[in-house]
């Protein structure tokens, strides 16, 4: 599943001690496969942490539709498991996506493109953010206390988002191109 792979392809350990156990000091700095990888290469592992992110997105926004259907009694537990999974692949993405971040600011020395993937993870956790309220205020025990136009401007500020990381994915891509 999403989780298990952007956990089986993160840079760091996910459970402190982890290092330890596979033999590997905790104060040596974590195996990394793309610390010696071409910018172009960073550039499209970015891309492909999106794709894994639209894809969690998309279980995210299915697992809420189904939990809708479910009732009543609605089926919470497996609307909570749903959570979980997406949360796991997040973070893990996240993770990747930081130490992305902190190759690009540090030992690659290109603080535009780091400065990219930075504004990419600060909108990724406003969407999910928004995300997640939008589908709090929709939940079935509120019923009847919606606002429309609070959860219109909030669906407006999904698609600005949407937009934003779309404009910054090019930016990064472009960048990359004119840094090599």
């Amino acid at each position: 599943m999403i989780a298990a792979e952007a956990a089986a392809q993160s840079a760091l350990p996910a459970v402190p001690g982890a290092a330890a156990a596979a033999g590997v000091s905790e104060r040596e700095e974590p195996v990394w496969p793309w610390k010696d990888a071409p910018i172009r290469a960073l550039v499209q592992r970015i891309h492909q942490l999106q794709a894994e992110r639209a894809q969690a997105f998309r279980r995210l926004e299915e697992g809420h539709r189904q939990y809708l259907h479910s009732g009543p009694p609605y089926d919470f537990p497996r609307y909570r498991s749903t959570v979980h999974e997406v949360t796991q692949a997040f973070a893990a993405a996240s993770r990747e996506v930081l130490a992305v971040e902190a190759e690009l600011a540090g030992r690659r020395a290109q603080p535009l493109l780091a400065g990219h993937v930075r504004s990419l993870q600060q909108l990724e956790e406003t969407r999910l953010a928004t995300v997640a309220l939008l589908q709090l205020m929709g939940a079935p025990e509120l019923t009847g206390q919606e606002d429309p136009l609070q959860m219109h401007q909030l669906k407006m500020k999904v698609i600005k988002t949407m937009e934003a990381i779309s404009e910054v994915l090019q930016d990064l891509k472009f960048d990359a191109e004119s840094s090599e």
